[in-house]
């Protein structure tokens, strides 16, 4: 089995050629829009990070920046410094140059405030733009392909179809020697046991135990507990009451192949085959991140209620579980696997389908999010608060 993507100088194969133009803080996160918008080709992650935070959290957001711009679906990377932040703009700058893609930077403090950067911003844009519009795609194997997987705006139908139909591509790209990434440590609780029995040595099963345990004290921090928080408002109204009841239908989208270890937040796919855990929150745009960080090329998304959004770099395709929801919001859901609710089909034959839907992603078919560019302003997942 093969797909048509793009190989990349250190061997990585992207399913998209995207300029990545990256704000390093907050500060110049507008100005990166505005880059971004005047070029063709060009994507930007929006985020809320690097300045007055703690030391390790500056580390993280550098980390994630360059996990992002060392996606194999990003082709030339433009950073927007501002030219005073926290986040480590010099490693950032070498680590990227070293994955061998063209790289340029505008600092705006030095190049003359907001208006000239943003001219000069749309010019470097503009020459990595045209750098790597010859590259062409080419057919390479499916063991090539590292998915996401995620669930959210979940209800009673999402862990007994949606879920179910990414469990069962997420197992076909194991079998076929490729890598599966799923995360919402969250979401594991109440589960967590489950998924331990399905790791391939007791290291790795009391580790999943570790990170649920380390999320929960971390609720219990503060205080209280999580409800409303987890299960959200939205889970309860579509039929889910407990944590446990949310978490045993959000682990079917794993599949039920070995678990090879867990990753943590920033880190990027080396060497990793088959199926492994990623240490996240269960919110949208943190966890679309992380994914994202993995070198990702392709997401496949579940959900009951309608989540519809998407990801910059990352096409996230959008299985929904709820026949009424896809009947609603059919401009945002690429697949209706409600009908197996309603009997009309199998979880093998929707799962089919979803597999064959997600080559055609990978070789350069748009999702829906991706047609009307619905993106989160991202978010990373950080652990100190803001000083």
């Amino acid at each position: 089995m093969e797909f048509w993507g793009y190989v990349r100088e250190n061997g990585k194969v992207g399913a998209r050629n995207y300029v990545a133009v990256i704000p390093t803080v907050v500060c110049a996160a507008e100005a990166a829009q505005s880059i971004c918008n005047s070029v063709s080709g060009c994507i930007s992650f929006l985020h809320h990070q690097g300045c007055c935070q703690l030391p390790p959290d500056l580390e993280r957001v550098t980390d994630t920046l360059i996990a992002l711009g060392s996606s194999p679906n990003v082709g030339a990377v433009l950073l927007v410094s501002l030219g005073c932040e926290g986040t480590d703009v010099d490693r950032l700058m070498s680590t990227l140059a070293a994955t061998g893609k063209p790289i340029d930077m505008v600092r705006i403090q030095e190049d003359g405030g907001i208006s000239a950067s943003i001219a000069l911003g749309i010019s470097k844009a503009k020459r990595l733009a045209a750098l790597i519009s010859t590259q062409r795609r080419q057919p390479v194997d499916i063991s090539n392909v590292v998915m996401s997987i995620k669930c959210g705006g979940s209800d009673a139908t999402s862990g007994m179809a949606s879920n179910c139909v990414i469990g069962y591509v997420a197992d076909k790209i194991v079998d076929a020697g490729g890598t599966v990434i799923f995360g919402e440590t969250t979401e594991f609780i109440g589960a967590e046991h489950i998924l331990a029995r399905r790791a391939v040595n007791k290291q790795v099963g009391d580790r999943i135990f570790e990170i649920v345990n380390n999320m929960e004290a971390r609720a219990k921090s503060l205080g209280c507990d999580m409800r409303k928080g987890q299960p959200t408002p939205g889970n309860i109204a579509g039929g889910l009451t407990t944590i446990e009841e949310k978490s045993l239908g959000a682990i079917m989208k794993s599949g039920s192949r070995p678990i090879q270890g867990v990753m943590e937040y920033t880190d990027m796919v080396t060497d990793h085959k088959g199926l492994w855990i990623k240490d996240t929150p269960g919110r949208e745009p943190e966890i679309l991140t992380g994914m994202a960080c993995t070198g990702a090329q392709v997401m496949c998304f579940s959900t009951g209620r309608g989540a519809p959004q998407g990801f910059p770099s990352m096409p996230v395709l959008k299985i929904c579980g709820n026949v009424n929801t896809y009947q609603k919001m059919e401009q945002d859901m690429d697949i209706n696997a409600g009908v197996i609710i309603t009997g009309e089909s199998s979880i093998e034959q929707v799962g089919e389908y979803t597999f064959e839907r997600l080559l055609s992603t990978l070789s350069g078919e748009m999702t829906k999010s991706e047609a009307i560019k619905y993106f989160n302003f991202i978010d990373i997942y950080t652990m100190g608060p803001v000083i």
